[in-house]
Order: structure tokens, then C-alpha cells, then sequence
């Protein structure tokens, strides 16, 4: 009998004000730069980027996360102007404080050495934390047209993420699949 297995990735969400103004910036993509691809998740910084998961294990999975979240304390996330990965995304930038740097690091580590969960292309590639709001089916032309318009946009937002997010993917979009909120207690690592 085959193991039913779905694409997953971990995330923090920004509130739903910063959703809303995403979601706005990804409409405008989809319309003015026929780029509808980031339409396909909320608007998320990704921390552990997809991977396939038994759906037979997702308890050990969701466990897992709540035992991580209940020893971190929440993180002030900033959120200031776009960025871009030349020459196909385009994105909100998250700026890179110690403390999500310090998150992300520990959760991947928790991951791999209790559920053998890693990216091999993370290994090897410097955590860069942002917000897309243009990517893969963004042409390279689109890409040219619209970066000069993103480029000095400004953009300005402070949050702070409470909870991770684990996501999973039904074949057409990401959807949120359970919340872990972080700790509240002085026992929390300060990530």
C-alpha cells in the first residue's frame, strides 16, 4: 500500500493588515505583469522551504512543532522596502535581525536531528528571509519593467511573528495546515 505523501513548508505570518497589503501588491503583479504564482500561498517568510511528508506522520510533525515553538519566544520581524532575486522574483524585504536569523537556524537544526527534515540547497545557500510578491512565472521582461517600479518603492512595517505556521500544499495552492504559538514564559530561548 503506497504512503499518501504532501508537499510542507514552515512559515511566519505577518498580520493580517500586512496579508491584505501583500495580497494587493500580488494582484497587481497578476494584472499589470501576468504573474500569478505568489497568488498561490498566503503571504508568508518562509523558514523551511517545502518538503514531502507522509500524511500518516503528520502528528509526529505537528509535535515536533509545538515542541520547538513552546521553547522560543516570539520575534520582532521588520519589514522595509523590496528587494529582488535578479531576474525573475520580486519581493518584500525582510530585514535580517539576529534574533530571526537565530530562529530559523534552530529550527532547521531541531528538524533535521528529530525528523531527519533538511534542505540541501540551505546547507549550502545563506538564510535570505522575505516576502515574495512576484516569482517563476514572472518573464524576465516583466521582471525588467516592473523592478524599476519596486526598486525605491518604500515600504515600512514592524511586527512581531507569535506563532510558526506549518503549511501544505492540496495540488493547486498552499494552504495552513496548524499554528504553533512561540512561548510566552521567561523560559523561552530568546532566539
Amino acid at each position: 500500500m503506497q504512503k499518501t505523501q504532501h508537499l510542507f513548508f514552515i512559515a511566519l505570518l505577518p498580520p493580517q493588515e500586512i496579508q491584505d497589503y501583500a495580497n494587493q501588491i500580488k494582484q497587481y503583479f497578476a494584472d499589470k505583469y501576468a504573474s500569478r504564482h505568489a497568488q498561490k500561498s498566503p503571504p508568508h517568510i518562509t523558514l523551511q522551504p517545502p518538503f514531502e511528508w507522509a500524511d500518516e506522520n503528520v502528528p509526529a510533525l505537528e509535535e515536533c512543532l509545538q515542541e520547538f515553538a513552546s521553547q522560543h519566544k516570539a520575534v520582532a520581524i521588520t519589514l522595509n522596502g523590496y528587494a529582488a532575486f535578479v531576474p525573475r522574483v520580486i519581493y518584500i524585504n525582510v530585514v535580517r535581525s539576529p534574533e530571526l536569523l537565530a530562529l530559523q537556524a534552530n529550527l532547521m537544526a531541531h528538524l533535521e536531528s528529530k525528523l531527519g527534515i533538511f534542505d540541501k540547497v540551505s546547507k549550502t545557500r545563506p538564510f535570505a528571509p522575505h516576502m515574495t510578491v512576484a516569482f517563476k512565472d514572472l518573464t524576465k521582461q516583466n521582471f525588467k519593467a516592473a523592478w524599476p517600479e519596486f526598486e525605491k518603492r518604500e515600504f515600512y512595517f514592524e511586527f512581531t511573528a507569535n506563532s510558526l505556521t506549518l503549511l501544505f500544499h492540496d495540488g493547486k495552492r498552499w494552504n495552513i495546515k496548524s499554528e504553533f504559538p512561540f512561548a510566552q514564559n521567561e523560559k523561552a530561548i530568546a532566539s
